[in-house]
Parts: C-alpha cells; structure tokens; sequence
C-alpha cells in the first residue's frame, strides 16, 4: 500500500553526531577525565614496573637468609660421617629446615657437587644441576634459575668446618610461582585503589565543569571569542566612556574615551582607582562613594556626567559622557538670557525716558528736555567710563557694563572697588570671564530681594599675579558648608532648563587651582559672602604702579533710579 501523501513537509530527523563537543565545560570535562586516566594509568604502570624485581629480590634475598641460617658448623660436621642417605643427619636437618621455612628446597652439597639432602630423596647422591662453583669458591649467589624442581629464586652460601675450611655450600630455593602469585595478587588492590583515585577525580573534574559551566552561561569557545571581539568592539567604538573595577577597587578596563576623558593612559589597568584619579569627587563618583544616577563631576576642564552599575562579582562598570560643549552652550544660553534681560532693562529705561522727553517737549519745556538728555548719556557714559578706567581688558570690561545693567534691573546694586585696576595683559581673558561672571551670577541671585541690595568687585595685582574678590548683601554662606559648594553637582536652585546646576563654583576652583591657586569663601564687608580667587600668572608682565587718583565706585543701579 502507498502511502498517503499530505501537503505538510515530513519533519527532518537530526542525526546525532558524535566528535569532540563545542561547550566549554564539556571539553575541559573530557579533558581533565583523560588527564585523570592517563595520569592514574601511568602511576599504576609505574609502581607495577618495578613490584616484579622488588618481589624476585625479596625472594632471593630470603632464600639468602635461609642458606645463611643452616650453613653451621654442625651441619658441615655431617658430611664426614658417612656416605649421603636419605636417612642421614644432614638429610634430616634439611628437610626440618625446608618445612620450617616454607622452602621449596634445601640441598646440601659437598665439593664435589653431590647432593647430601634434596626433597626427593632419589636426587641424594647425585651431581647437582646447575654450576655450584661460585658457592664452593667461598661467594654468596642470588638467582633465578631452573633447576630439577623448576624456576625458582636461588640463594647459595658456602658451607664451613669449625676450623672456616669450606667443606660444601648450601642452595636454598623459594618457588617462583609463589613470588608471581604475590605480584597477580597485588594487582587488584592496586587497580582497586587507581579505580578509587580515578573516580574521585571524575567527581572533582566534574564538579569543576559544572561550576565553569555556569560561569561561562554553557556557551562554546568560538561564543565566548566572538563575544570578546564584539566587546572589544564595542567598547573601542562608542562614544561614551567605560570603566570598569574589580571588588579590590582596582581598575580592571577602561576603553578608549574613557581614557581621554579621564586623562589616563592604559598603564592605569591594575592600578587602585584612588591612586590612579588621586582624591576628589570624580574618584568617589566612580567608587560608589558618591550615590545617585547621571552624577556631575569635573575632570580638567571637562564636565562629566556619570552611572555606575554593580556588577555579580563585587566590582562595578562606571560610564561617562561628555558634557562639556553642552555647559558651555547652557552657560551661553545663560549669558544670552542675561544680555536679553539687560536689553529689556533699556528697552524698559528707554521707554521711560522717551515719554518723559516727549511729555516736555509737548510743554515746550525746551531747556529741561536738553538737560533731561544730556543727564540720561552722562549717566551711561560714565558708567562705561568707571569701568574702563578701572578693568582695561576689553572682554572683562563688557562684561561689568553688562552685569551693571542686569543688577539694575533686578535692583542690585553692583560696585567696583575704588582701588581697583586690571591691566590689559591677561594671559587668557576668557578664563578670567568665567570666573568673574559665575561669581558675579552668583552674588547677584545671592543679594537679590534683600535689603540695601549690593555686590561689589574688587581687582588688585600682586606682580603677575590677579587676585579678585566679590561680596554680595545676601544671607551668606554657613562655616560647615564653605568647603561643600565647591563640590560638583551641589547647589540650592533649581535646575535650569538645559541641565544642571551645581558647576559655576566648581568650575571656578578648578580653573584657579589648575593654574596654582585657590578659590576660597568667608563672611563678607556687607554681611554676606565674599568670594576670593588667586590666580598666579594671569598676567603676561607685572602691571605698573597703581595711579593714586582713581574714580572712587561704580554704582549703576542707583546713577540709574
């Protein structure tokens, strides 16, 4: 009968293929099993090898002692008292010594070589098998040899008179069988015990795979030297910086961004985070001291945001992105904020003093608008003019024209100190800039709705070196937190829409410190905070001496209300 056909497919049978498996713990199972084998095989070889000439010296060396034992004086004695007999003395003392011993025999020869005792007394009286002349010559022999009795392990010894003449030899022989029964009997203890050390190593070899079993996830060695590749990969190829540590602390990898944004090169592999990063928030960040997700922390000049993760085995995997071009832009959103304040502060000031000229003219109180103009351009050129005179950088300069206007508006108001002067030789004026202006920010939000509102600005040089202080009326910063505000990530505002906050006064001890000083904060003139900042070399010559007729303050947000 056909059989009937369907429309589904007939299932594909897989046949099973028998080779050298692809699973890790599988082959280091089979491997360590014929280690295992091949090692208990080769010590068994190896104590059997040897046991066979150990049990035929054994048995020679008895038959030995045995000959030894019987050849006495008073045996020598018997061979001069007669022909050899089955019955005689020398016959007797023989075979009471062989029946002791557990000999195969005993034989008793004279010079001639004629046996005196044999266990077969029909071999009395004969000439011996095998060559006695050794033994008559005064020498002990150990052998094996055959003789009428068959192969059996010799020991022949002289046989002397009272007076040491040698008078005939005794030949002691132990049956071979015996010594080869001893051997097969040994050999199933000893395979017993290779058996009993055979299993006990599967069982550890086992175990072991087992363990490596689930330690590699039961993948194959190609799996695991593709997933190597691929880390390798992926780990070299992302833009984003990977750390990772062992339980000690230690840093176990760190591809290539991290090392850029870390400043390390690949030496630190091995080494204690602590020693390799030295004390600070980015070590702690990245040893779990510090807790949190995508945690701010400054290296150099970099911004870095961080997430570390725990890992089975104790240690952590650490990542890092750069969010350096970021602040910056959020920092020019902020500055771009503070320009778009400035201008509807004018814009405000403007209209103002618009309706009020346009109000005198329609009086045609043609003397009071003129001085009502020539007032308003006094009051900002001089406002420029003190600043100018005071902070000749260019870049420094717009920058307090500009905070003027801002701390106007917000009713602040902002003065320089009469004694201050900033030459035009910065080094680097943007750096200066990011300092005044966080500092400044800062002060400004700090003095803000307060009574009396006021932030000053002092600049003074001590050779090449700048020092800048700014105080603020505000509440002022605690003794115990004077140290904290400088850390990465620590503020009171609330974050501003493009990230976060807590970076200005971190960024400003770093950049003071990187050059060899120090940004520090105590209680100011004006019952709030002072902030001051060092920063050696800042100037590219020593500034000339400080003219002693210098304008005495700035004061924009009052010259404007």
């Amino acid at each position: 009968m056909n059989p009937v056909r369907t429309g589904f497919p007939r299932p594909l049978t897989r046949r099973r293929r028998f080779g050298w498996p692809r699973r890790v713990f599988a082959q280091v199972l089979l491997m360590q099993l014929a280690v295992a084998t091949g090692v208990t095989v080769l010590a068994t070889g190896l104590f059997l090898a040897p046991l066979s000439a150990q049990l035929d010296d054994q048995a020679m060396r008895r038959a030995l002692a045995i000959a030894g034992t019987t050849a006495s004086p008073r045996l020598a004695a018997g061979l001069t008292g007669g022909p050899p007999s089955a019955r005689g003395p020398v016959q007797t003392e023989a075979e009471r010594v062989r029946a002791a011993t557990g000999a195969e025999y005993v034989v008793v020869m004279d010079t001639r070589g004629v046996r005196w005792s044999h266990p077969d007394p029909v071999q009395i009286g004969r000439v011996v098998s095998t060559d006695p002349s050794a033994a008559l010559a005064g020498r002990e022999v150990m052998e094996i040899d055959s003789g009428t009795l068959g192969r059996s392990a010799r020991g022949k010894v002289p046989l002397r008179d009272a007076d040491g003449r040698t008078v005939g030899a005794v030949s002691v022989g132990i049956e071979y069988d015996n010594v080869r029964d001893r051997l097969l009997g040994a050999i199933p203890g000893l395979l017993a015990h290779a058996g009993g050390a055979l299993a006990v190593g599967a069982l550890a070899a086992y175990l072991i795979s087992r363990r490596l079993q689930r330690q590699t996830h039961d993948l194959a060695f190609s799996d695991i030297s593709a997933l190597l590749a691929e880390r390798e990969a992926m780990l070299h190829g992302i833009r984003e910086g990977v750390v990772a540590l062992d339980r000690t602390g230690s840093v176990r990898l760190m591809n290539d961004e991290a090392q850029r944004l870390l400043g390390l090169g690949p030496e630190a592999a091995g080494r204690p985070l602590d020693e390799v990063l030295g004390r600070g928030r980015t070590a702690d960040v990245l040893a779990g001291r510090v807790t949190g997700e995508d945690l701010v922390t400054v290296r150099g000049h970099r911004v870095l945001i961080a997430n570390r993760m725990p890992t089975d085995d104790g240690g952590a995997v650490a990542t890092l992105r750069d969010r350096t071009e970021l602040e910056h832009l959020g920092r020019e959103l902020d500055a771009t904020r503070g320009l778009i304040d400035a201008l509807r502060a004018q814009d405000h000031e403007h209209a103002n003093r618009m309706h009020t000229l346009l109000g005198l003219l329609e009086l045609e109180m043609h003397e009071e608008a003129v001085g009502f103009v020539t007032e308003v351009v006094g009051v900002h050129r001089a406002t420029a003019e003190q600043v100018t005179e005071k902070v000749h950088d260019p870049l420094l300069a717009a920058l307090l024209v500009g905070k003027a206007t801002v701390a106007a508006e917000r009713g602040v108001s902002l003065r320089l100190a009469p004694d201050s002067l900033l030459p035009d030789q910065l080094v680097d004026p943007r750096e200066l800039v990011t300092v005044v202006g966080n500092l400044v920010d800062n002060a400004l939000d700090a003095a803000a709705g307060t009574p009396d509102a006021r932030v000053g600005v002092s600049f003074r040089t001590q050779g090449r070196t700048v020092v800048l202080r700014v105080s603020d009326s505000g509440p002022g910063v605690p003794e115990e937190r004077r140290e904290l505000i400088f850390t990465e990530g620590w503020t009171t505002k609330a974050p501003p829409v493009h990230g976060k906050r807590g970076l200005g006064l971190a960024l400003v001890r770093r950049l003071a410190e990187r050059r060899g000083g120090t940004a520090t904060v105590a209680g100011g003139p004006d019952g709030g905070a002072e902030f001051a900042v060092v920063l050696p070399d800042a100037l590219s010559d020593a500034p000339a001496e400080v003219p002693s007729d210098v304008p005495a303050a700035l004061e924009p947000a009052e010259e404007a209300r």
